[in-house]
């Protein structure tokens, strides 16, 4: 009882691996899903010895089906992940069901995570409270189970920021030796160089890192820990030099790791990353966006597109909480600068004065401590301020919602719990503090439990919740309602019927019972005729323009929002 006390994240990840454990059967694929899988199955190819001494060795093997899709996409987290899916498939589960697992156990640690950097500034249950709030948020549910690509980038940039920010650290503890600092890069460095082979903005994260380290030595140039005046200069200056020196071998090490789990790199590392950076940056595509009730290209979508979503699709509590813990962390750094001396000038005084020496080193210690917490707040901002500005500014074609910026998120629930921080120092009581707890993190769980399996189409009541959001903005835009489509028409079709699929028909191709036959609606239009069905999805409204007269046999969706229907053609 006292270790949960002392860490209760411990209560948050059984909860959560409990309640997944019961329903990642639940999760249809998603769209990505089977091609990038089958690109994980064939990765094995890049690693075998024997391939690459049999004298026909053939990098293009190693990307499976969609290589012209997914080869520039790295595969840092499924060649991790694929082992434990070989596993679980060992046992018996299917080959999506074991993915989703997997997913949402590697979005688990990304909670840990998130409460572990919030720890950096608040205590142990606003910091739960935080890391919390960020798990039940409808979007980040979904997204942990059906997403191979984003959610695990958000995992390992999450991860390489905090253990980089606790690297930086142990540099600066002059009890450590050398080797325990550079020992204590190597693991930060390789959660980075995954991060990296996962997307090209990985190396943010190392960026963030590094101007910790050089913020950094201003707090170490006035810690005051040492008593001779002139050699807390030295040191500070030798220290700095050694800092740059380690950080070359976190990114060499990092730059090692992303190159060994990036086949694609093998044949031309930079210039093949510098085109990936390129590719990813414009993100080219042509789908079709529902935004505001209109339809708009990916790369013509207005620049409040992504201002919008992020504030109709986390709870309401969100940003609330998020504005008054910027507010917090404002008022927090100017009360600290001026509660502050003015730095030491007078240094001959202080070798003849101990009092003095003492209030400098007092004062030192509160400069330092000013700066530490200046410098983080502003790091952990500029980690949501870069993305979001490029989007703002850039207009890089966008699609799926925001899925590809997830990884800027966590900026605001750590900001988040400084608010919370204060607010449960406040309250006194501990059943009123749980009271206020539950209450903030009642949205999620009431939108998790309502749209279940399809949370990440969560919208919030600013825009009438999901139901409201229909026809209006993107929903269900991965097909994931193709699952409880393809099996209730399973149970209902009549004997050898066909079934047209309007969008990704392997998908539905993977639900359908050997009675039915899959066919792409796209690809066979013509070859329609009466008494057939056709499946299709309401992204874009595809529903209203596909055979608007037929009748609709079945359809999938939660409230007044549709996913997706069948259709039998008369």
């Amino acid at each position: 009882m006292q270790t949960i006390r002392r860490h209760p994240i411990i209560i948050l990840l059984v909860v959560n691996i409990l309640i997944g454990l019961f329903i990642f059967r639940d999760y249809g694929l998603s769209w990505d899903e089977p091609l990038f899988y089958d690109y994980a199955d064939a990765l094995g190819y890049a690693y075998s010895p024997a391939e690459w001494f049999s004298g026909n060795f053939n990098l293009e093997n190693a990307y499976g089906s969609s290589g012209t899709d997914h080869a520039n996409r790295g595969p840092a987290y499924i060649l991790l992940a694929r082992e434990p899916v070989y596993l679980l498939q060992s046992f018996g589960l299917d080959n999506a069901s074991a993915w989703h697992l997997v997913n949402f156990l590697t979005f688990q640690l990304g909670v840990y995570f998130l409460y572990r950097l919030a720890l950096r500034w608040a205590k142990p249950w606003p910091a739960f409270a935080a890391a919390a709030l960020f798990s039940t948020q409808p979007l980040f549910w979904g997204h942990a189970f059906i997403n191979p690509k984003d959610t695990p980038f958000l995992v390992f940039f999450l991860a390489s920021v905090c253990l980089g920010f606790e690297m930086v650290d142990r540099w600066a503890d002059a009890s450590k030796s050398d080797k325990r600092k550079i020992l204590a890069g190597i693991f930060p460095a390789i959660l980075l160089g995954i991060a990296t082979s996962i997307r090209v903005l990985g190396p943010l994260a190392g960026l963030l890192v590094a101007l910790y380290t050089f913020a950094r030595r201003q707090v170490d140039t006035y810690t005051g820990k040492q008593v001779d005046v002139h050699s807390t200069q030295h040191a500070s200056r030798n220290t700095g030099r050694k800092s740059f020196q380690w950080l070359i071998v976190y990114a060499i090490i990092t730059a090692i790791i992303a190159f060994i789990a990036w086949p694609y790199l093998w044949t031309n590392p930079i210039q093949r990353f510098i085109e990936a950076f390129g590719f990813m940056s414009d993100n080219p595509t042509q789908l079709k966006v529902l935004f505001n009730g209109e339809l708009y290209q990916a790369d013509e979508l207005p620049r409040r597109y992504l201002p919008v979503l992020l504030g109709t699709t986390l709870t309401e509590p969100v940003w609330i909480l998020f504005i008054l813990g910027f507010i917090l962390a404002i008022w927090k750094q100017i009360a600290s600068i001026r509660n502050n001396q003015s730095p030491i000038t007078n240094y001959k005084s202080l070798l003849t004065d101990p009092s003095a020496l003492r209030q400098a080193q007092d004062n030192a210690l509160l400069r330092a401590s000013s700066w530490s917490l200046i410098t983080e707040y502003s790091f952990i901002l500029l980690w949501f301020i870069i993305p979001f500005a490029y989007v703002i500014i850039r207009k890089p074609p966008m699609y799926d919602g925001y899925r590809h910026f997830l990884f800027m998120l966590p900026p605001v629930f750590l900001i988040s719990s400084l608010v919370l921080d204060k607010l449960l120092e406040i309250i006194q009581t501990r059943w009123l503090a749980i009271a206020v707890t539950a209450l903030i993190l009642a949205p999620g769980v009431v939108g998790i439990a309502q749209l279940h399996p399809f949370e990440y189409a969560y919208y919030n009541s600013f825009v009438g919740g999901t139901g409201g959001a229909s026809r209006t903005y993107e929903t269900d835009y991965w097909l994931t309602c193709y699952k409880q489509a393809v099996e209730q028409f399973n149970s209902q079709a009549p004997q050898n019927v066909r079934l047209f699929v309007k969008r990704e028909p392997y998908i539905a191709a993977y639900y359908a019972s050997p009675g039915i036959s899959i066919h792409d609606y796209r690809a066979e239009f013509s070859g329609i005729q009466t008494g057939d069905y056709v499946l299709v999805n309401t992204r874009a409204n595809e529903d209203e323009k596909t055979f608007k007269d037929a009748p609709v046999i079945l359809q999938i969706g939660r409230g007044n929002a549709q996913f997706c229907v069948i259709k039998r053609i008369p």
